[in-house]
């Protein structure tokens, strides 16, 4: 695969027919910098949840281990950034060309339909049959995902409005009313570490999915189903990281918004007992839990993985290290198009809503392919059989470590 015209680059863990061949490597790890410490091009970062940046990342100079400056890489990275810079200016184009419902208010209309089903799913279980009460299970738990992944995920890049005030208040509504988790942290892991650090050893290689004491098929078939118990609980241990005065909102949120859900279980879906509310909401939270574990590890994990002293520009960074899903209409609905047909188009422009990403697909596909960059896609059974042979390789054991030619 040439990086620019005629220039090759051989990787280790290249991805060939939807698998993927790696040579192990000794493992290179690196803490996440503490919150409350800005990541190293955090301002870059930001500036990409944001928008985009035209110009290059702080610190992304290719250097030699004695620091000097390689005039070859100097030269590839500002080719790579040449290339940055115009797929960035066809996408504002069409941004700008977009109505404000292309941008916004498609998905907002969306949650706001979701929120509408929930008398309809709470009412439901009141039924003594199987098929209503299967119903208002089947309801509450794609507008539980909906509400908490899709609307969660939108409101952590702040893509549900142009107010970063208003933004604020939905991240603090969907994480922590919705999801049970800390806007702040959530936050600042997601933006500044996943989408900063993408597939960097250490940083933002999705290691936090990993579980490798767990074999295969409790890991991807068992496991998440405790992910309504784990994530409140998570929440709580990263509380020690925010500030008292968030930490006593986070709390106060999320026990509101567990309580209105065991509360309406009871009084308007009339269930009589406290365990069977319990074991209602504990269903209803994980119905989708499988492919929200599978799609947050099939989409990044088994594909090229960097040391963080040498990765390659922002465009090859996320056309090497994100790979789509086809759609779904169940998983676009309660995930969106960025967590799944369109992750290669959310890594590159993330504070774009969903609705916007699928808008651009054609643009940045058509792109990346025209310039021979890669354009990673696979389906959902592929990777998931990718994921149960070769689970200890990916899962368990250190990734290797991808060698560019012609960037490192």
């Amino acid at each position: 695969m040439p990086l620019e015209d005629g220039e090759p680059a051989r990787w280790r863990g290249q991805q060939v027919n939807g698998e993927v061949g790696s040579t192990p490597r000794s493992k290179r790890t690196g803490d996440p910098p503490p919150r409350g410490t800005p990541a190293p091009n955090s301002s870059w970062t930001e500036t990409m949840a944001e928008g985009w940046e035209l110009g290059p990342a702080p610190g992304d100079k290719d250097v030699t281990p004695g620091g000097k400056p390689r005039q070859a890489g100097q030269e590839m990275g500002q080719r790579e950034e040449a290339l940055m810079a115009e797929l960035s200016e066809l996408v504002q184009k069409v941004v700008k060309s977009s109505s404000w419902w292309e941008r916004h208010g498609v998905d907002i209309s969306i949650l706001a339909c979701s929120f509408l089903l929930l008398p309809a799913g709470f009412l439901c279980l009141r039924s003594a049959q199987a098929i209503p009460f299967l119903v208002g299970v089947l309801m509450l738990g794609v507008v539980h995902h909906t509400l908490t992944v899709k609307g969660s995920h939108l409101a952590s890049h702040n893509a549900l409005t142009e107010s970063k005030s208003w933004g604020k208040v939905w991240a603090i509504f969907f994480i922590e009313l919705c999801s049970a988790f800390t806007a702040e942290q959530a936050t600042y892991n997601h933006v500044k570490i996943h989408h900063g650090y993408t597939n960097i050893i250490g940083l933002g290689d999705s290691s936090t999915w990993k579980l490798p004491f767990l074999n295969r098929y409790v890991y991807m078939f068992i496991a998440p189903l405790a992910v309504p118990i784990i994530t409140p609980l998570v929440a709580l241990g990263l509380l020690r990281n925010v500030e008292w005065k968030a930490a006593l909102r986070t709390l106060c949120c999320m026990f509101f918004g567990l309580y209105c859900h065991y509360w309406l279980l009871l009084h308007l879906s009339g269930f009589q007992s406290p365990w069977s509310a319990l074991l209602c909401m504990l269903l209803t939270r994980s119905l989708l839990a499988h492919p929200y574990i599978h799609v947050n590890i099939f989409q990044h994990i088994g594909l090229p993985m960097f040391a963080a002293d040498r990765k390659p520009k922002r465009i090859h960074l996320m056309s090497l290290g994100v790979l789509n899903l086809p759609r779904n209409a169940l998983l676009d609905w309660s995930f969106g198009h960025s967590l799944i047909s369109c992750h290669v188009e959310h890594h590159l422009f993330p504070s774009l809503s969903d609705n916007m990403c699928l808008k651009i697909k054609p643009i940045v596909s058509q792109y990346l392919k025209q310039k021979k960059l890669p354009y990673n896609e696979d389906t959902y059974a592929s990777r998931l059989r990718l994921f149960l042979q070769r689970y200890e390789e990916l899962m368990v054991h250190a990734p290797p470590i991808t060698e560019l030619v012609g960037i490192q």
